[in-house]
């Protein structure tokens, strides 16, 4: 017997067979709900037999009117039942693997992270920008863009840091109010976050858990590595982000298998491109990274635009959403990284005279100060100095001074022995000159001031000397191939003065356009020779005072940016007479004129200083050469404690840098031996395997080739950090190599066991190198003389051994 109106379990599934099975709400509350709660919502076909209810012919349930039969048949209805009858129950897959790495990662770097509280090596070039970030002071910096810079600053913001700290020592204690463990917690959370990084990036590329555990592992006990990171130093995010970028593609890519334009899919390609920005933000040589992600991702787009079961449409849909994530996206990014920067580094800053006039203008104090308040346009009768836009060897200003050039130079040529004219690379009143109208006498702007344009020809006046700016055929102290400049002295012999110059606005907009105060980059011409006022960069002799050459180039050699000047400081001059106007020149402009420059003309100014800025390339004590790096020949002391033995060395672990060696080596050989075979149809790998192992070699030995070999062709001072990044992706294919080995050369049981042993072994001489080195890795144990020099395996190691 059953209750009236209400079907058995049997019945209930034959009607759900009838009905075809539908999935949705009440079938899953079915599955899910109990006997009663399952059957209720259903009526019996045998009971309730359906009818057509008039002229609508709608089915309803015999003696009713169809109302509740259709709301129970609506699937909204269906959901809110089910979810007042069940509860909602999220699941998520946690892989614990993941969690104990990531949780050993964390305690490697982050234990005892403010030890020791001094400056430890390169933070006392990273702490001064920091500095400046706290006090938003503009700076500039060669070695990289912005973004590790902020990440590194952002720590200090976090810990409170007012970036009052004298950073001019290695070795100085850190004052109570530098938050030291805040400074360092980002690099070391990205160096923690290596290691389980590692092993995800193995199982994406379709390896083992033992594999991509291994590789973990070896990132974990690796000593450069944790050296690096527990420090205030930008290697492991550098690294952190190229990891990310290739972890994040390959996740794309294999979302690509299985459901593309998914927002799976969208996530992990966007991150992609967001991770190869933020490497080549944080560093130049992060673009290497970013190459070789760009190179993979193209012959897999090449394959795919192959692909006939695809239309075209689609395939120009995966094109343009591979172009948007991994072109547009980074290049916004990367110009975000700049605008944030600009927008904290308000104030002007000990490096504003690399820049040009305008961009210091648009800082707070410093030229602002300076030039706030002066005229836009300049008229004949204005007082300028006029600096050179190339700013090189070192930014300076068209100068002069009472001293002479001498009769005779040192090489035995005679000289005009007429008044110098150098660049002087200081503020001095001598850099003063007043431009004057050739077809009137005052030195004073009329009413209204009458504009110089394009095209003018004007004479330029020393303002302390009221010499004129003249050059002739006579041949320049230090540039024989080009004309002397000078100021005219009026010797009373047949040389007469060529004084006139006309003037050429090189970025003028037209023919007519005014020469403007900062925003005018101008060229003087000389009249009569054609010659153009150019900075050769050398520096005079002592007669000279060391000062720069400014010499006559003729216009015949060729455009460079060296002959291109601008007005910096301005003023209307108001005195005819010399001493009037000698007190003048000491006083400030009283007019006011804004010149704010766009964003993008700010960007473009400071990424051209900033790859074209010299560095220094003098030999320094621990630098090194990329061939020292593969062998670990060299290391690099970070920190000595002021009174006891203990100490901070880059060092690596030399079981892991030799077998990655190894490992890069024996992939390669075996890659083009089997390249080799399968050229004569011999596959030894199936197509999958094959596949696989070609992707790892891609990006595991090509991401080691890319950040390693282009430093041969580097012309800068190298060190042995530098060398990490690569290491990183040569770690990433041991494991690989050694999985292959296992599974594909090792054919029989007992082959594999004697190789797995071999593997255990060797890892165990791994983690009993980092045992050993771990006092020079973390520095917090004292060792004895003796310790020390048991530490010194090779004799390039420049282990420090105090004399008691």
């Amino acid at each position: 017997m059953k209750p009236a109106g209400r079907c058995s379990p049997r019945e209930t599934g034959n009607a759900w067979k009838r009905s075809g099975g539908r999935p949705g709400p009440l079938r899953s509350l079915q599955r899910r709900g109990p006997p009663q709660a399952r059957c209720s919502f259903v009526r019996c076909e045998k009971e309730r037999p359906a009818k057509t209810s008039g002229a609508q012919g709608k089915m309803t349930p015999q003696g009713g009117n169809g109302g509740s039969w259709g709301i129970l048949q609506d699937p909204l209805l269906y959901a809110m039942l089910g979810f007042l009858e069940r509860p909602v129950v999220v699941t998520a897959d946690i892989n614990l693997n993941v969690v104990a790495l990531t949780a050993v990662g964390l305690l490697s770097r982050l234990w005892q992270l403010a030890y020791p509280r001094a400056v430890v090596f390169d933070e006392v070039y990273y702490g001064q920008y920091i500095s400046f970030y706290m006090k938003r002071i503009f700076f500039l910096d060669g070695s990289g863009p912005p973004f590790g810079h902020m990440l590194l600053a952002l720590g200090g913001y976090l810990g409170g840091f007012d970036g009052n700290f004298l950073w001019n020592r290695i070795g100085a204690e850190y004052s109570s109010n530098v938050p030291v463990w805040s400074l360092r917690l980002l690099p070391a959370l990205t160096g923690a976050l290596l290691v389980p990084m590692a092993y995800q990036i193995l199982l994406e590329l379709g390896f083992s858990h033992c594999a991509a555990t291994g590789a973990a592992l070896l990132i974990l006990i690796e000593n450069a590595l944790i050296t690096q990171a527990r420090l205030m130093l930008l290697e492991s995010v550098l690294i952190f982000f190229n990891l990310l970028a290739v972890l994040s593609y390959l996740k794309f890519a294999n979302s690509q298998k299985q459901r593309p334009f998914s927002l799976r899919w969208w996530f992990w390609l966007t991150l992609t491109g967001m991770a190869c920005s933020c490497a080549v933000g944080v560093k130049y040589v992060g673009v290497f990274t970013y190459l070789l992600v760009l190179a993979v991702a193209g012959v897999h787009a090449w394959h795919l635009i192959g692909d006939r079961t695809l239309s075209h449409v689609r395939v120009l849909c995966h094109l343009l959403a591979r172009a948007a994530a991994l072109l547009v996206v980074p290049a916004l990014m990367y110009l975000s990284f700049f605008y944030v920067h600009l927008t904290l580094l308000c104030r002007s800053g000990p490096h504003d005279q690399i820049m040009s006039s305008a961009f210091q203008a648009s800082l707070e104090g410093g030229l602002a100060r300076i030039t706030q308040g002066q005229p836009l346009e300049v008229a004949y009768g204005s007082q300028v100095t006029l600096k050179n836009v190339f700013g090189k060897p070192v930014p300076c200003w068209l100068h002069s001074h009472q001293s002479t050039y001498p009769m005779i130079y040192e090489n035995g040529r005679g000289s005009s022995h007429q008044q110098q004219v150098t660049c002087y690379p200081f503020k001095d009143v001598n850099n003063w000159w007043i431009v004057k109208d050739p077809g009137r006498h005052p030195l004073v702007v009329s009413s209204p001031p009458r504009p110089v344009r394009h095209g003018d020809v004007v004479q330029l006046v020393h303002g302390m000397t009221t010499r004129f700016l003249n050059t002739h055929d006579v041949a320049a102290p230090l540039s024989p191939h080009s004309q002397e400049v000078s100021c005219y002295v009026d010797y009373n012999i047949s040389m007469p003065s060529q004084n006139l110059w006309r003037l050429d606005i090189v970025n003028r907009e037209s023919d007519t356009e005014v020469w403007k105060t900062i925003l005018s980059e101008v060229r003087l011409v000389h009249v009569n020779t054609s010659a153009v006022l150019k900075l050769s960069g050398a520096h005079l002799p002592d007669w000279g005072f060391r000062q720069l050459e400014v010499v006559g180039e003729k216009l015949s050699r060729g455009y460079h940016e060296s002959m291109v000047w601008n007005v910096e400081e301005h003023r209307y001059g108001k005195s005819q007479e010399q001493k009037e106007r000698e007190l003048e020149l000491h006083s400030p402009a009283q007019m006011d004129v804004s010149r704010n420059l766009s964003f993008m003309a700010r960007f473009l100014e400071l990424q051209w200083r900033m790859l074209t800025v010299k560095s220094d390339d003098s030999e320094h004590k621990y630098s090194s050469s990329p061939l020292d790096w593969v062998t670990l020949d060299t290391s690099i002391a970070y920190w000595l404690h002021p009174r006891t033995s203990a100490q901070i060395h880059l060092l690596g672990n030399v079981v892991i840098w030799a077998s990655a060696g190894l490992a890069t080596a024996v992939y390669a050989l075996l890659f083009f031996w089997y390249l080799l075979r399968r050229r004569r149809c011999i596959r030894d790998l199936p197509e999958d395997c094959w596949l696989r192992w070609v992707l790892a070699g891609a990006l595991c030995a090509g991401g080691w080739a890319v950040n390693y070999l282009p430093f041969f062709l580097m012309e800068k001072t190298l060190f042995l950090y530098h060398y990490l990044p690569a290491l990183t992706f040569q770690i990433l294919l041991l494991p690989v190599v050694l999985q292959h080995v296992a599974d594909h050369l090792c054919r029989s049981p007992l082959l594999r066991s004697v190789f797995g042993s071999l593997v255990v072994a060797w890892y165990s001489c791994a983690c009993h190198v980092f045992n050993t080195l771990r006092p020079l890795t973390y520095g917090d144990k004292s060792l004895s003389p003796g310790e020390l020099r048991a530490l010194r395996w090779k004799d390039s190691w420049d282990i420090l051994i105090r004399k008691y």
